[in-house]
């Protein structure tokens, strides 16, 4: 008997979490990607349409779904050996997602958050692994970027907890360790913001729940029904990387216009804003159609859970706030064609009239120099 309790005592604990823990690391590489070169030359597949967490009649379909490829095992410093795979959108964006599979308590996995979040450099190993990939079917890309825009996003997926809690009884028990997972912060966080932290978490069963934030979420959840919230993350972060270049582009655009615009002060200058004013009109509509293109990429049809889900992901990781941004350079840049082709029609006027005053003056003077004095 008192063998027993001591090869029980001497045991070691059950774990408390098991899971897996994921970085998604995204490349805005060019304004569009041939699926069907890359899905011939890569050995890739088209990515299924996500299941969705109820039977009803209800998904979430890409316009045109990525296209998914194999990855070579990344390996850390630490050790740690991570599964990854390559998903190309169809927009321009290449995704890498590598998964690390999770057992411990919560203050290990505490740990790993804040040494992943702001340690392990991902974008600067993974961008060689992206342009090797790409250099195989340059043709693929439309326009491609000289400067690719990066974004990195970290899941912390627990499929079990020690006496399955539901999510509500979760958030009761660990909602500093939740917070603190989150945010990756090595310290514990006061109380208020740990609200903060949880004010952004969503749930539609019982035993599942996602909390979201600007570089990290945690899903308590299945396998399955973490897919779509892994999905819909993915999609959000993507959507993040395109408004940003976006952004970036309407910037120098404008920067150029208004320079332009002080070099070609004068009437007869003012002739040359025509051709600024074209080529301005053209970037607006380009501009136009891409972000159309990138926010149309994905589409909900009757899942309200799912179309929250994407909604909250993508405010937390800041969508709307750089789509806004987009949309109010676009009038800015829409105001100054509106400006330069006014000022260009003023000009022409003023030489049209010019030119019927000249005319006139030089009919007169042949008038009168016909005529004796």
């Amino acid at each position: 008997m008192r063998e027993d309790v001591s090869s029980a005592s001497s045991s070691p604990p059950p774990f408390s979490l098991s899971g897996f823990v994921l970085v998604l690391i995204q490349f805005d590489v060019c304004e569009e990607l041939r699926l069907d070169l890359l899905q011939q030359s890569v050995s890739a597949r088209t990515l299924q349409q996500p299941n969705m967490k109820h039977s009803a009649p209800a998904y979430v379909r890409y316009q045109r779904p990525p296209v998914v490829g194999p990855l070579e095992p990344l390996l850390l410093e630490s050790g740690e050996r991570l599964e990854g795979e390559i998903k190309y959108y169809d927009y321009g964006v290449v995704s890498v997602v590598y998964q690390l599979p999770f057992s411990g308590d919560w203050e290990s996995l505490a740990h790993l958050s804040s040494r992943w979040v702001w340690d392990v450099d991902f974008a600067s190993r993974v961008e060689p692994i992206v342009r090797q990939k790409l250099d195989r079917v340059p043709a693929a890309m439309v326009k491609p970027y000289s400067r690719w825009l990066s974004e990195d996003y970290f899941i912390f997926h627990v499929r079990e907890a020690a006496g399955t809690p539901t999510a509500a009884e979760l958030t009761a028990e660990h909602s500093l360790e939740i917070a603190q997972v989150v945010r990756g912060d090595r310290m514990a966080l006061s109380p208020g913001e740990c609200a903060e932290v949880l004010h952004s978490q969503i749930s539609y069963y019982a035993h599942d729940m996602a909390v979201i934030g600007w570089n990290a979420a945690f899903l308590y959840d299945s396998s399955a029904g973490a897919e779509t919230a892994i999905q819909l993350l993915e999609y959000a972060n993507s959507q993040l990387l395109e408004f940003r270049h976006y952004d970036e582009l309407l910037t120098s655009i404008l920067d150029g216009v208004y320079d332009s615009l002080e070099l070609k002060r004068g009437m007869f200058k003012r002739w040359q804003l025509a051709r600024s004013a074209t080529s301005l009109h053209t970037v607006l509509l380009d501009v136009a159609e891409l972000t159309e293109h990138a926010d149309n990429a994905i589409k909900f049809l009757s899942d309200m859970f799912a179309a929250r889900l994407y909604k909250l992901a993508a405010a937390k990781v800041g969508v709307p706030d750089y789509k806004d941004l987009v949309a109010q350079k676009l009038k800015t840049a829409e105001e100054l064609y509106n400006y330069m082709v006014d000022q260009f029609n003023q000009s022409r006027a003023f030489f049209l009239e010019v030119t019927v005053v000249l005319i006139l003056l030089i009919e007169l003077v042949y008038l009168f120099r016909g005529r004796p004095l």
